[in-house]
């Protein structure tokens, strides 16, 4: 039986590339249902499909399942732009029945906002050194392989699955000085806008915590944590993680919990509110 959330934001699943995990977040969608989907940037890596990456039938199946839940449950889904799909830029805003493509978004919910953003405008390297950004991709992309023939080793020994990638990142004091600081900056953002919390993704860290009076929320990725944000019928938000799921043997199991409500009910009322980036509440 599917778990049923109000809300859920997936972000950074990089279709396209060899270390997509299209197959898992496709089989996670056919165990999680939910009223609202926002795809919270890097869906597509258009930067890979440039270079040496391959769209294969798992990436298509992907937005397959993301087409049934719209037909099926009605789910109304968003697509945000974000770095490696800036492609979206030639198109944006754009809205086809249930989908909807734009740049950002803020919730507004029961007096508390929410801007929504996958967060790459919000970084100096990406915004103003792509260059360096691209080599970055390089390295970043051998410790994704590197990352796959530790797994596949681990799979032969009956052992979990890790993320060499996020223990390397976590013992580089540069890497987590940048984290702290973009975590910071992002929750300024918020504050700025006068929003009482920030959802984004691009660093690929999952995260559900207040930060100087500002809850900010990361949904992961799919490349390395395969983790999404999901809000239930009661406002609340937490934080899926699909290797602790177990969906290949039993039930989905929601893994971490914190956080005050945030949406309830999500309509558009008016062109105004589809040309913007203000996503209303009726």
């Amino acid at each position: 039986m599917k778990t049923h959330f109000k809300t859920i934001v997936v972000s950074d699943i990089h279709l396209g590339t060899k270390g997509s995990k299209a197959k898992e977040i496709t089989r996670f969608f056919k165990e999680f249902s939910c009223e609202n989907l926002i795809l919270n940037g890097d869906i597509i890596d258009g930067w890979q499909l440039k270079k040496r990456g391959a769209w294969k039938r798992k990436h298509t199946r992907f937005f397959n399942r993301i087409f049934k839940m719209m037909e099926r449950n009605e789910t109304k889904v968003y697509y945000l732009r974000g770095n490696h799909d800036d492609f979206l830029d030639q198109i944006l805003p754009m809205a086809v029945g249930n989908l909807r493509v734009q740049k950002d978004m803020i919730y507004k919910s029961f007096g508390k906002k929410y801007f929504i953003t996958h967060g790459d405008v919000f970084d100096s390297i990406t915004t103003n050194f792509r260059w360096i950004a691209y080599l970055g991709d390089v390295g970043y992309t051998f410790l994704l392989w590197l990352n796959g023939v530790v797994n596949q080793y681990r799979v032969k020994k009956g052992l979990p699955y890790f993320s060499l990638s996020q223990y390397v990142k976590s013992k580089v004091k540069s890497a987590v000085s940048y984290i702290d600081e973009y975590e910071t900056e992002l929750a300024k953002v918020a504050k700025a806008k006068n929003c009482d919390g920030i959802i984004c993704g691009h660093i690929h860290k999952p995260e559900n915590r207040m930060i100087n009076g500002i809850h900010y929320l990361n949904s992961g990725d799919w490349v390395e944590t395969m983790s999404a944000l999901a809000e239930d019928h009661e406002g609340n938000w937490q934080l899926i993680y699909f290797a602790e799921t177990k969906l290949e043997s039993s039930p989905a199991k929601t893994v971490k919990m914190t956080g005050p409500a945030v949406l309830k009910e999500v309509s558009f009322s008016s062109r105004e509110d589809l040309d913007g980036p203000t996503l209303r509440i009726s």
